[in-house]
Formats: structure tokens, C-alpha cells, sequence
């Protein structure tokens, strides 16, 4: 796809990735349209930085878990731009048991309606937009918490019911793709540890010990946390260069998921 000219949706850009995101598409001259709710503190610096950019851009503050406000946001965007080509569908509550602790009932309702429920009515929203375009992406934001769960090093960053919402986004993608092809491919970005994400510069990071943190990179093969310019680098493939791609699950998590088990050197064997 080529970007230039093209119309963007990134949830939660008002820092992290999905401001990296969002100042990546514009500078490449897609038009972007921002949502925050939260971080009010972080509002002048998002609006400096992508009118620096020099795209056009529109921020929204929409509170994404009243899901009656979700289609006006869209059209919002519609109103403004006239056309919808790509959706950045990154919206999570990432729950930390060594924040939170136990999960009481109100904290898994809101957890299920941030991770899980916000996306579905997004996607609803801007689906006949995005097919509209006739060349249509949406990027699902998930975590290796589907897989993981609360095991292992990970057990003090993924919450059962974060875990358990993350699997569910997976779902989420798969009928997503059938449903709005051919106009629209549909994929997901599923995110190890990664700064402002659930590494460094968030609260739960600086809960953990030197030995907690060590434990967390011995577990990782290429042995560090992920950047920011390593989301927007897979979030730019899939929109770019994966034109056959729909209904996959890119996984970037510094191999995580893979170090359960070690491959030891290939024994000189008996037989020559």
C-alpha cells in the first residue's frame, strides 16, 4: 500500500506506540486521526509533535469503553477526511499483578471492556469505511499473555484476565479477516516486553526487582526489551509489504515465547 495521501485511525496515540505509530504514518504523508482519553499531561506534547510532523492530523478525546461513542468518533474522522484506510486497533488496560494484585470483579469487567471489547467496536464502526477504500488494513495491538498467561518470569507482568482477553483478540482476528475480505486484510501484532508497553517507562516496571528483571531477559533470547521503532517497523510491514497477509499473528517478542525450552549443541553422533 502505498501510504502517502491515505487515511489512518490510531487508538490510544497520545504516547507509546501508538504515538510512534501515529508519527510514523505521517511523516510518511498519511493523514492521521488520534484518540486519547487519558495522559492529559502528555496532551501538549502529542499535539506539538505531530504538528511538527506536517501531516494533517485531527486528535480525539473519546472514551473508547462507552461504546455509544464509538460510532460518532468514526464518523468524526469520515467528516473530516472523507475516506478510512487503515486502523490501528491498540487499545489494552495490561493489568499487572505486582500493581494491581488479585483482580477484584470490577477490574476484570473494565479489563474485558478495554482489551477486548473496545476493539470490537471500533472495528465494527470503521469496517464499512474500510471496505469502502477497497484496500483496507486493520493492525490488532495484542500480547504474548494469550500464550504465556501467568507463567513463568512473566507471571508478575500478565494478569490472568489480560492473558485470557489477549487469546481472545487472536479470535478476533481470524473471523475478522474472513468477514472483511477482500477488501480488507486483517492481522495482528502480537508484542513481547516493550518500553511504555510492559517494560521500561511504566509504573509496573519499576515495581521489579534487578533480580525480577534479570530473570525476564534471561528468559529472551536476543536478550533486551523491545522499542517502539521495532512496533512501528512490523506495524509498517503489514501495512506496506504483506498484500497477501490477512488473518496472521506477527509475533515480536524477542523470542519469549521460545525460551520455555534451550537447543543444546548437535551431538558429534556415532555413526559416520
Amino acid at each position: 500500500m502505498e501510504l502517502y495521501g491515505k487515511v489512518a485511525l490510531v487508538l490510544g496515540a497520545i504516547k507509546g506506540i501508538g504515538k510512534g505509530v501515529g508519527l510514523s504514518l505521517a511523516s510518511k504523508g498519511t493523514k492521521v486521526a488520534l484518540t486519547y482519553y487519558d495522559w492529559e499531561e502528555s496532551l501538549e506534547d502529542m499535539k506539538h509533535d505531530f504538528e511538527q510532523a506536517g501531516a494533517e492530523h485531527l486528535i480525539i478525546k473519546t472514551n473508547l469503553l462507552e461504546t455509544d461513542e464509538i460510532p460518532s468518533m468514526v464518523d468524526n474522522v469520515i467528516n473530516r477526511f472523507g475516506r478510512l484506510d487503515i486502523l490501528i486497533n491498540n487499545i489494552e488496560r495490561g493489568g499487572w499483578p505486582v500493581v494491581h494484585g488479585p483482580y477484584v470483579r470490577e477490574q476484570w469487567d473494565l479489563e474485558l471492556a478495554t482489551t477486548l471489547r473496545a476493539k470490537w467496536w471500533v472495528y465494527k464502526s470503521a469496517l464499512p469505511h474500510l471496505k469502502a477504500s477497497g484496500n483496507g488494513v486493520v493492525v490488532n495491538i495484542s500480547s504474548i499473555s494469550g500464550l504465556v498467561g501467568r507463567s513463568g518470569p512473566a507471571g508478575r507482568i500478565f494478569n490472568d484476565a489480560y492473558s485470557a482477553a489477549n487469546r481472545a483478540v487472536s479470535s478476533f482476528t481470524e473471523t475478522w479477516a474472513r468477514e472483511a475480505a477482500p477488501e480488507v486484510r486483517v492481522n495482528e501484532l502480537m508484542l513481547g516486553l516493550v518500553e511504555t508497553r510492559h517494560g521500561p517507562g511504566t509504573r509496573g516496571w519499576g515495581l521489579l526487582n534487578e533480580t525480577q528483571r534479570q530473570e525476564i531477559m534471561d528468559h529472551t533470547p536476543l536478550q533486551r526489551i523491545g522499542s517502539i521503532e521495532d512496533v512501528v517497523k512490523a506495524v509498517l510491514f503489514i501495512i506496506q509489504d504483506a498484500p497477501f497477509m490477512t488473518g496472521s499473528v506477527l509475533r515480536i517478542d524477542g523470542g519469549y515465547v521460545l525460551r520455555g525450552e534451550y537447543s543444546e549443541p548437535m551431538p558429534e553422533g556415532v555413526i559416520k
